[in-house]
């Protein structure tokens, strides 16, 4: 699996070969793409792991093509990419940020995923008219832009420079039905959660909480400088190092 080259653009996906015998699936936000997640996923790599960071559908093009994608592809796109990995490795772990943290736990829900890393998984959304999108997408098309929450200057995760109402009324399945399957998860969690976040709720972590069965380890770092993007952010250094640290630790024990 060669290195996507750099001049395919921000969010082109990035495809490296390790040589550790385990593999890394990276999955980016909602509106997002895999530019937000390059720091993180070239930390793996450069750990020794084979990593996929893939391009969601919907993504990486412009926000009507995300407004009529249904969330049930992003979970088949996320199965195919795991499917590969697994098929020529013996431990493959999944780390996400915000609606790819939703994604990373839905994949453990029915696959034997090794390990989770989660960067402010989302799970639920603030805003308060989130309950009637059904509705609304026929109204407003779109919403103001959820990019770039990051704390640090210069920082730019590249996302769509509108919401889609529909795509959040897909994105609200999608929630749904994880929270459904986290009873699940049996791979050991390790989740950063920033206290800051314009995005993601606190809510979805206290849903996290709740839903994973008493025996699932479950670890929570808190972030005191990051936004919500926080790959992209003053911990970001922590973050990478931490997640790299987590999968040796529970991959030791997990075949």
């Amino acid at each position: 699996m060669p290195e996507t080259p750099a001049a395919a653009g921000p969010n082109a996906p990035f495809h490296h070969a390790g040589t550790n015998g385990a593999a890394v699936l990276v999955l980016h936000g909602f509106t997002a793409g895999p530019a937000g997640l390059l720091p993180w996923a070239r930390a793996f790599a450069d750990a020794g792991y084979t990593v996929s960071l893939p391009l969601l559908p919907g993504h990486g093009t412009r926000w009507q093509d995300l407004a009529a994608t249904k969330y049930t592809s992003f979970i088949d796109a996320v199965q195919q990419e795991y499917a590969a990995l697994a098929a020529t490795h013996g431990r493959v772990f999944v780390a996400g940020l915000s609606m790819g943290g939703a994604l990373a736990l839905h994949l453990a829900s029915t696959h034997a995923v090794a390990g989770l890393a989660l960067v402010n998984p989302g799970l639920t959304l603030a805003s308060p008219l989130a309950p009637f999108t059904g509705v609304l997408r026929h109204l407003a098309p779109t919403v103001a832009a959820i990019a770039n929450d990051i704390a640090k200057p210069g920082g730019d995760e590249h996302a769509y420079d509108r919401t889609p109402v529909a795509g959040v009324h897909e994105l609200r399945k999608l929630f749904k039905d994880t929270i459904r399957r986290l009873p699940q998860v049996t791979a050991p969690v390790l989740v950063f959660r920033s206290d800051t976040d314009h995005v993601v709720p606190e809510s979805s972590l206290e849903v996290l909480r709740a839903g994973l069965d008493d025996g699932v380890h479950l670890e929570v770092n808190r972030l005191t400088r990051s936004h919500h993007v926080a790959t992209l952010d003053y911990e970001a250094e922590a973050i990478f190092s931490r997640s790299i640290e987590f999968f040796q630790e529970v991959g030791g024990s997990r075949p």
